[in-house]
């Protein structure tokens, strides 16, 4: 089992605060970083010091971390076309020496366009939008050197674009795409993206979305295309402790009134991490995100390395 650390800076969080929870994540073994790609927080919390931009983080994180993977968790299609999107995650793949992942999603929350002027189309729109992105950036990646790429939609045009910078990776970053929806969702993730990810949901609910994403595979050929099967990973939202006390301590930020849909977390032991782990491995996920929303808390981190990740197979 591969495991990740996911953070949520739009609670409240500096670069610096950022860049500590990394180091220490690389440290202490987890493959991966990645962080959410909001400009305002769910609840009413003023979250300070403010937002900050997810692909100018993971690009100074690029710089100031060795060997573990850095990504979004998802980048929202609403916020950057997908173009100048192809050549910042590039170039951020190069920064960092082929550790880049680019996870993106149609984009959900309103009041975050609102507030700072991003236009929020209807849902459909968003989801088009979204589909000729994905379209857009792995065929940037994919044209070869030397070569042009165009690309005709009914929301972008590119003309005999360079194709430029290369990634590092070839033949570029992996896409994941995930999300709770049971029909545009699947399909996408099967057309495009190396990985699907259900965030923060059962082990039944999140059964039932992988059986519909295989599903998905079968019908595009995704097989029969020569494509690497998809990655299936799942997000857990955690809060354990050591103790019944210090589990629930943890787990108080969960009760706070938020925009987000009904999670299902892991609040309780490391044990019950390691079981819930288990859980999502025998229904066919080799990757997990592990929620972690104090930064400040780092002993919080030590924890799942110390008493988690050892007792999982293929961590290290």
């Amino acid at each position: 089992m591969r495991v990740c650390v996911f953070i949520e800076p739009h609670r409240g969080a500096s670069y610096d605060d950022q860049l500590r929870f990394a180091r220490l994540a690389e440290a202490g073994g987890f493959e991966g970083f990645l962080r959410a790609d909001h400009y305002q927080a769910m609840g009413d919390e003023p979250a300070l010091p403010g937002p900050t931009d997810a692909w100018l983080t993971l690009a100074a994180l690029a710089r100031e971390t060795n060997r573990i993977r850095l990504g979004t968790l998802v980048s929202s299609a609403t916020f950057r076309l997908p173009g100048p999107l192809a050549v910042m995650v590039a170039q951020v793949d190069q920064m960092s020496g082929g550790r880049v992942e680019l996870g993106i999603g149609a984009g959900w929350y309103a009041r975050e366009h609102t507030s700072y002027g991003i236009p929020f189309p209807a849902v459909g729109e968003r989801f088009d939008r979204l589909a000729e992105q994905l379209a857009i950036v792995t065929g940037l990646w994919r044209t070869p050197s030397g070569e042009t790429f165009s690309f005709t939609g009914d929301h972008y045009r590119l003309t005999d674009a360079p194709a430029l910078p290369k990634p590092v990776q070839t033949p570029g970053p992996p896409v994941i795409v995930g999300g709770r929806g049971p029909k545009r969702t699947p399909e996408l993730a099967a057309r495009y993206a190396d990985e699907f990810n259900m965030p923060f949901k059962s082990v039944e609910e999140t059964a039932e979305a992988y059986d519909r994403v295989r599903e998905a595979c079968d019908r595009v050929g995704r097989a029969e295309s020569g494509r690497a099967p998809l990655v299936l990973s799942a997000g857990i939202v955690v809060a354990i402790g050591r103790t019944d006390a210090e589990s629930r301590r943890r787990a108080a930020p969960l009760h706070v009134k938020s925009a987000l849909p009904p999670e299902d977390p892991v609040v309780g032991s490391p044990a019950q991490l390691v079981d819930r782990i288990g859980e999502f491995a025998a229904i066919g996920a080799s990757r997990v995100h592990l929620r972690l929303i104090d930064l400040d808390d780092l002993d919080h981190l030590e924890l799942i390395a110390a008493e988690v990740l050892p007792r999982l197979d293929g961590t290290r």
